[in-house]
């Protein structure tokens, strides 16, 4: 079973750094810092051992119960015709009845089973915040480029400006305008750096390792030419429903255990008596100790507990599968919502791309009306303004499909 989720998780990782990625530049990186995620992460680690300690009680309950040893001394001694008793001695080892000790072992070993499914469910979980917060971070870094771009086109505009105010074709307020626009893009990009620093730290902290180690980032990330194909069905398979899965077999496994516990218990023991000889007495029995063999039945006659315990487990079966259900419609939603969302993004990106042009078009007009000699830099900075705003929806976008790209990963992929 480690085998099979492991190449589970593997699987995953490779479809997050290759499938789902069309990069110029390292391709594997993303991968690698999934890896070391991974490897790292103390929330893994800590189920990893919870499940280390489940497993072991399985050898916790592969016993029998204590031996038990008496030793009784006879402080006024019965007198028999053989001899006068001294003391005894005995021993008892109670049995559970056939098939006990097993019905114990399969039990832990289904709570095992049910908890190494939280193992998966974490990687899995991990593997998609790594990705996202890797793709957050790609759309803060973009967007500062486009920023300084932005803030060097005004500069030009400004020089653009000045010199028409020297020859008398625009005002001093226009220069100031372009000024003030690039105030407010230098305070945008200050604000940026702010958020890449604390979704920096939130990437690394994913990682477990520094806050202030840098992550490389790839140069661009582009929209897929076309779509992975989504396979729904394979959501009926997903480790948070399979828990369930579990779950409901670790209560048959209790049940059939707690009709092992009704059963009754065999004991088996031996009692040894120690006589004295009688004195001035000859005959063959006489200081002959005592040795009594004993066996014990011990039956549970008042059941009641072993019925409510029935009666529970047949309501925690109906409970399992009401919650199974409830999560069922939960991760449908979010599947449907998250291939909704992606193709929203595509849709805003072809949008974005087709405005982006017609705002560098409008541009190009713009810098040859200069040439003519006339300009409206109220025109300048509504076409830099708008510019921008695709600029800024664009790479939203982007990130937008490979953000829910990871959700669709996460529930459909196998």
């Amino acid at each position: 079973m480690k085998n099979y989720n492991k190449q589970i998780v593997l699987k995953s990782v490779f479809l997050l750094s290759t499938i789902f990625f069309v990069l110029k530049g390292n391709a594997q990186q993303l991968e690698i810092l999934i890896e070391e995620a991974l490897k790292n992460s103390p929330e893994i680690q800590k189920f990893e051992l919870q499940y280390s300690i489940v497993s072991e009680k399985v050898n916790e309950v592969n016993t029998i119960p204590n031996t038990e040893f008496g030793v009784g001394y006879f402080v006024s001694e019965p007198e028999t015709r053989i001899g006068a008793q001294r003391f005894r001695v005995s021993v008892k080892q109670m049995l559970p009845w056939f098939g006990n000790i097993t019905a114990r072992e399969n039990y832990i070993s289904s709570l095992a089973d049910a908890k190494h499914e939280d193992i998966v469910i974490t990687k899995r979980k991990l593997m998609t915040k790594v990705s996202q917060s890797y793709y957050v971070l790609y759309a803060i870094k973009a967007k500062q480029e486009v920023l300084n771009e932005n803030v060097n086109l005004l500069k030009t505009y400004e020089t653009l400006a000045l010199t028409s105010v020297e020859i008398g074709k625009a005002s001093a307020v226009d220069v100031l305008r372009l000024q003030m626009r690039q105030n407010e893009l230098e305070q945008l990009l200050d604000v940026l750096s702010q958020q890449f620093l604390a979704e920096q730290t939130n990437f690394n902290k994913l990682l477990n390792r520094d806050k202030g180690i840098e992550v490389t980032l790839v140069n661009e990330l582009m929209m897929p030419s076309e779509d992975f194909e989504i396979n729904s069905e394979n959501l009926a398979l997903h480790p948070e429903l399979m828990k369930y899965d579990k779950l409901y077999q670790s209560v048959e496994q209790s049940e059939f255990l707690n009709q092992k516990e009704s059963s009754p218990m065999i004991g088996f023991g031996l009692d040894y008596i120690h006589v004295e000889k009688r004195p001035n007495m000859d005959f063959s029995d006489n200081g002959k100790d005592i040795i009594m063999p004993m066996v014990s039945l011990s039956i549970p006659i008042f059941n009641n507990k072993y019925k409510s315990q029935t009666r529970q487990n047949r309501l925690q079966q109906q409970e399992i599968e009401a919650q199974k259900q409830e999560r069922l419609n939960v991760l449908e939603t979010i599947l449907d919502k998250a291939i909704n969302d992606r193709i929203s993004a595509r849709i805003n990106n072809a949008t974005q791309t087709k405005n982006l042009k017609q705002a560098k078009d409008a541009e190009d007009i713009l810098i040859k009306s200069y040439e003519t000699g006339t300009i409206d830099f109220n025109d300048v900075l509504d076409i830099q303004e708008l510019q921008l705003k695709f600029q800024m929806n664009q790479i939203e976008s982007v990130k937008n499909y490979y953000v829910k790209t990871t959700i669709i990963n996460y529930l459909a992929q196998q």
